[in-house]
């Protein structure tokens, strides 16, 4: 199975150290990602409708980005990104999510991170 590779970003009204702690701890990301989080030594487990996915966490900078794994996708290239970026000189702040899915599916998997990143939006109020 062959995935592409494609990037999004979302505009958001947040500071930086806020939206670090909503996309890189089990609570925040509970809070708007999953029905539920556990984490354990960075792998974290992602449970929708009752369902258990479970991701390492392979490469952070605090509040900067996370970088997923699923369990899935183990033995390749394939993660999920989320990144805080903030212009300099207007400190404007985005997220930008990196992700990789298969070709016929990149569309319902932007959708899906819109209606995420909106959920989380509603959250912190921006």
């Amino acid at each position: 199975m062959v995935k592409e590779k494609f990037q999004i970003e979302f505009p958001i009204h947040a500071s930086v150290s806020l939206l670090f702690n909503y996309i890189s701890t089990a609570s925040g990301l509970s809070e708007w990602f999953a029905d539920e989080v556990n984490e354990s030594n960075d792998v974290f487990t992602f449970t929708w409708s009752g369902q258990d996915e479970v991701a390492q966490l392979i490469r952070y900078k605090e509040e900067s980005y996370v970088r997923f794994r699923w369990e899935e996708d183990e033995d390749s290239k394939y993660f999920f990104e989320i990144a805080i970026i903030q212009d300099d000189i207007t400190n404007d702040v985005a997220l930008v999510v990196i992700d990789f899915e298969e070709e016929d599916e990149i569309e319902e998997a932007k959708l899906y991170w819109e209606n995420k990143i909106d959920d989380l939006k509603k959250i912190i109020g921006s």
